[in-house]
Formats: structure tokens, C-alpha cells, sequence
């Protein structure tokens, strides 16, 4: 009985270590196949690393301003009688806005007028009676202060009815009127705001690090996302003294505007272009690997394989230093040579050593200024 039972239990002990065994073998097996294994070259899109001019720019965010911009308001109390505009309209220094009433002022008007003219005439007589010293001085001086007397109440009447008669102060565009006909106005009611477009003011700050670089009529470029067109102007002010708080210098450019698609308010990025260029060398923003510790791009190196004697293209990890950027580049400071060639899109996927092939097919187009489209 105690023998059947340990041949049983050595029948099992010699089935287990040939199972074992087996599957060791199974093990190595697959570990030898996947040492042996190497992964399909993966499709990557490609750019060589250029060495390109670019021009110095100091970038901010502008607003615009108009050169001359007003709220036109009554001058006097009064009733409006006629409305010479419309809203939106352009029109020239002088141009009639709006007519107060002036009959009242009208009406004594003449009178005034003969009471200068019959002042004006006792004066002259009075001037002739003294020459032969029929009258006093005295009686001269009295003459003399009645004809100015008259002639300020005349004047005065005068002063009102152009008070009343309210004229644009300068060329521009006028706004949306805020009075209607026969309204009442008040002293000092707005009326209608009137802005001149062509030249425009921008406005901007800058860090008074950067002030021994600027000079009036530095070009600066203004890009607007309402024309999306590109405004060159040039610097017309500097501000004098330094924002206490913030350490920032106000700058003031002036723009051309005929097209008056440039409007005060409206927000704007600036550039201002210094006479300095740099020569940089520079690659496409999206072949960059950003990461907290250090950015890193994908070299494209060949690669002769000892075994079949052909060339293999291997991405290759590389730490780099970025400078400023440019619209879709970047500029590298270190880690880069002209002529290298690196992966331009997807690297987030990609990882050291892989082989790869350059498929540029469908490799976006890499611009300095783009201008996408607003979808």
C-alpha cells in the first residue's frame, strides 16, 4: 500500500517538472522572438532646419483712438427747429447739425442793429463838435460809450443766434443722433458724437526696458480680427514719463485710415519693427516636444544596418533651447545645426530610436504670418 502510494507521488513530481520545463522552454522561446522582433517603421512628415532673417519686433496690445473725436452738445437751452443730418454721415468743418429756435433773438436783432447805426452817427457828430469845442469832453466820453454799448448788445444777440445754430467743429464721421426735431434741449445735452477715422490714433504699452530702443517714426504694424488685414503706421508720440505701477511707457502711433475700418475703441496687436534683424535658425512650432523639464524635438538620422547592409532613416530625441517665435516657427537657440532634418508634426506619439519613413503628402504649409480661417 506505502509503495503504491509513492510511485503515485513520484508519477506526479516527474509529470509537473516535465510541464514545467515545457513551459520554460515555451518562455524562451517568445523572449528570443521578441528580442528578435523590430517594430514597422512608423510615417512621420519632415522640414530641414533653416537659417532665416527675422526682423525685431516688440509685440502689445493696442486701442484705437480717434485723432480728433467729440460729443457735440448744446451751447444753450433751446427748442430744435431743424435736423440737418443723418445718422452715420460724413460731413465737413462748418456743416449745419442742428437749429435751435432763434426768433426771439431774430426779432430784436434789427433793433439792436439801429440803435449801433444811431450811436455810430452821434459819434461822428460828436467828434465834430469837439474839433470845434462846441462840447464837452465829458459830453464825447458819453457818445463814445453809448455807440460800444449799442454795439455789444448787437454782438450779444449775434452770439446767440450762433450759439443756437450748432455747426460741425471739424471733418469726420458723425454717430447716431440723440435729439429729434421740436425736442427741448438742455445746456450742455449731447446732440450726436463726431469722430475723425482717417488718421487713427493706437495706443499701446510697452516695458521701460524697452525704451532705448524706441524713437518716433519707428513703423509699427496693427492687425485688426474685425479687418484682418495688416496697417502699417509710425510712431508719432512717446509718453514723457513712466506708469509709476506698472513700469510701462504709453506709445502712440498713427495709422492711415481711409477705408475707416479701423474705429475708436476697437482692441488691436501692435508690432513695433526696430531697424536690428538676427539671423535664427528655425523649425515649425508643432515639431516640438514641450515638457517641464526641457523641450526636445525628433532628429531624423541614417543609419546602416550591419546585418542587411541597407540604410534605415531612426528618429532620434534631441533637448533643444526655443527663442522667440514668428507665426508658425520657432526660433532654436541651441541643440539644432542648419540642415539637420526634424519631424514637423506628431511627435507626442513617436519615441526614441524608432525608424521612420518621410512621407510629406499631407504636411501642412508653414507660414511666417498666417492668416487662418475664421471657421
Amino acid at each position: 500500500m506505502k509503495k503504491r502510494i509513492f510511485l503515485t507521488l513520484a508519477l506526479l513530481i516527474l509529470l509537473t517538472c516535465i510541464l514545467a520545463g515545457i513551459k520554460v522552454l515555451q518562455i524562451r522561446h517568445m523572449m528570443g522572438q521578441g528580442a528578435q522582433y523590430t517594430p514597422p517603421p512608423v510615417k512621420v512628415t519632415a522640414t530641414t532646419v533653416q537659417k532665416n532673417t527675422w526682423e525685431t519686433l516688440l509685440s502689445a496690445v493696442g486701442s484705437l483712438e480717434a485723432v480728433q473725436g467729440v460729443s457735440v452738445a448744446a451751447d444753450l437751452a433751446g427748442k430744435v427747429t431743424r435736423v440737418a443730418f443723418q445718422s452715420g454721415d460724413k460731413v465737413s468743418k462748418g456743416d449745419l447739425l442742428i437749429q435751435l429756435d432763434t426768433s426771439s433773438e431774430q426779432a430784436q436783432l434789427p433793433g439792436a442793429e439801429a440803435a449801433v447805426t444811431l450811436t455810430r452817427l452821434n459819434l461822428q457828430r460828436a467828434d465834430q463838435l469837439l474839433a470845434e469845442r462846441i462840447i464837452s469832453p465829458a459830453e464825447h466820453d458819453q457818445a463814445v460809450a453809448d455807440f460800444r454799448q449799442a454795439k455789444a448788445q448787437a454782438d450779444t444777440i449775434r452770439a446767440t443766434i450762433a450759439k443756437k445754430t450748432i455747426r460741425a467743429p471739424f471733418a469726420g464721421r458723425i454717430g447716431i443722433r440723440q435729439v429729434d426735431l421740436g425736442q427741448m434741449l438742455s445746456e450742455g445735452q449731447t446732440i450726436v458724437s463726431l469722430q475723425k477715422l482717417d488718421p487713427i490714433y493706437v495706443n499701446f504699452l510697452l516695458p521701460q526696458q524697452q525704451l532705448d530702443k524706441l524713437r518716433r517714426d519707428l513703423p509699427v504694424r496693427v492687425t485688426s480680427d474685425a479687418s484682418g488685414q495688416t496697417i502699417e503706421g509710425r510712431i508719432s508720440a512717446i509718453n514723457p514719463e513712466v506708469d509709476s505701477a506698472t513700469r510701462n511707457i504709453r506709445i502712440q502711433a498713427t495709422l492711415a485710415n481711409p477705408d475707416e475700418k479701423l474705429r475708436p475703441g476697437m482692441f488691436v496687436n501692435v508690432a513695433v519693427v526696430l531697424p536690428a534683424t538676427e539671423e535664427v535658425l528655425t523649425i515649425p512650432g508643432t515639431s516640438v516636444l514641450y515638457a517641464p523639464y526641457s523641450d526636445s524635438v525628433f532628429v531624423i538620422d541614417e543609419q546602416k544596418d550591419e546585418q542587411s547592409g541597407e540604410t534605415r532613416q531612426v528618429l532620434r530625441q534631441q533637448l533643444v533651447r526655443l527663442g522667440t517665435k514668428k507665426g508658425d516657427f520657432v526660433a532654436v537657440e541651441s541643440g539644432l545645426k542648419e540642415g539637420q532634418m526634424v519631424v514637423s508634426t506628431g511627435v507626442f506619439k513617436l519615441r526614441n530610436g524608432q525608424t521612420a519613413i518621410v512621407d510629406n503628402s499631407l504636411a501642412p504649409p508653414f507660414q511666417t504670418s498666417p492668416t487662418p480661417e475664421n471657421n
